[in-house]
């Protein structure tokens, strides 16, 4: 097989979804019902895991779960019921999904990859993770409808929140995270939590103010767009300020911030983000007035002459990540058709239809 062919479709190439629905608690019941068969197992061989067990009991866990449960109490509520279906400890569970305020240098790396032109809307993303995650399945799709809210798409991690990863609502949003690397950390929202309430959102503007308006006690790269607007945002987030800037043409984003407004935060910049950053400076093109969402799909297969790759599938990878699913989510009109890749291969493709309006 030479390097740049595609393997055979296999049983870690699969990718399974499947539907959820009722009140926060019932929701996080059954994520965890069908993450539990592997969790045991994912968490026994994570080395953040081993790091973050030190912080059971601890005062500032204490404070994100007193702000968590002040600013968003229906989605600790889903976590409390994930921790029952999973059979671990709701404290436990709740640490694990503070992994980005305890631990700096976290995994859940990820490449985003925008375009915003007139005839084009399209985000673009590679998931990147724990190459554990790529076991059959370790990682799966849910289709939510939580009570009340609009309802989406999204790519879970076994024991996380939806909403960290990639997904599409039923109000027409998609969204994709990059982790980023944030030194300084406080006493606000766990960023996951932040995530999964975007995903309840139900307009663009309103995810835009929940992230601006929201004090957060670290930060995520947001890309966010909407069916029926215009606009595709890139947002940074950090316990600080959030930065937003509309995407002209095309757009890419690694794992560090790189807003000019977030220039004086403190962060770990990995050599795999670095080289990824500048990988996609050198692949977008100048002439951008003309691409469409097709040519985003080889930027994130891209391996690089020389540097880390943005595709990912080395087991030394210096991060200790693996691409574990590539999404790629065209924006309409009225609303959002969902493509998922895995190891070369489409698994899975949607048209989530913008059905929630405010």
């Amino acid at each position: 097989m030479t390097r740049n062919s595609l393997p055979a479709m296999t049983a870690m190439s699969q990718l399974a979804c499947f539907r959820i629905e009722g009140d926060p608690h019932e929701m996080g019941r059954r994520l965890g019902e069908l993450a539990r068969p592997q969790f045991d197992a994912y968490m026994a061989q994570s080395s953040a895991w081993r790091r973050l067990r030190r912080w059971h009991g601890h005062p500032f866990v204490a404070a994100l779960r007193a702000a968590a449960l002040t600013a968003f109490p229906q989605y600790v509520a889903e976590l409390d019921g994930m921790a029952h279906g999973l059979g671990w400890s709701a404290d436990d569970l709740f640490i694990w999904n503070c992994r980005g305020e305890l631990i700096h240098r976290t995994g859940d790396g990820c490449t985003t990859v925008a375009v915003a032109t007139a005839s084009h809307r399209a985000i673009a993303h590679n998931e990147d993770g724990d190459p554990y995650l790529l076991g059959p399945g370790h990682c799966f799709l849910v289709d939510a409808k939580p009570s009340g809210r609009p309802g989406f798409v999204s790519f879970c991690y076994p024991g996380s929140l939806p909403g960290h990863t990639f997904a599409v609502t039923r109000a027409g949003l998609a969204q994709t995270i990059n982790n980023v690397r944030i030194v300084e950390t406080v006493p606000g929202i766990p960023r996951m939590i932040l995530a999964r309430a975007v995903l309840d959102a139900d307009s663009l503007d309103a995810a835009l103010s929940l992230l601006r308006a929201t004090p957060s006690a670290s930060g995520f790269h947001h890309t966010l767009g909407c069916a029926g607007d215009s606009r595709i945002v890139s947002v940074e987030v950090t316990a600080r300020r959030s930065s937003m800037i509309e995407v002209h043409g095309l757009y890419g984003h690694a794992n560090h911030l790189v807003h000019p407004e977030q220039a004086s935060e403190a962060q770990i910049v990995t050599a795999s983000s670095r080289d990824r950053q500048a990988r996609l400076a050198q692949l977008l093109p100048r002439e951008q007035s003309d691409v469409n969402e097709e040519a985003l799909l080889p930027m994130l297969r891209d391996r690089a002459p020389e540097g880390l790759p943005i595709y990912r599938d080395d087991p030394r990878d210096p991060d200790g990540e693996n691409t574990l699913a590539t999404a790629l989510l065209r924006i309409e009109d009225n609303g959002v058709a969902m493509r998922v890749h895995r190891s070369g291969h489409s698994v899975f493709e949607r048209f989530v239809e913008r059905s929630f309006m405010s």
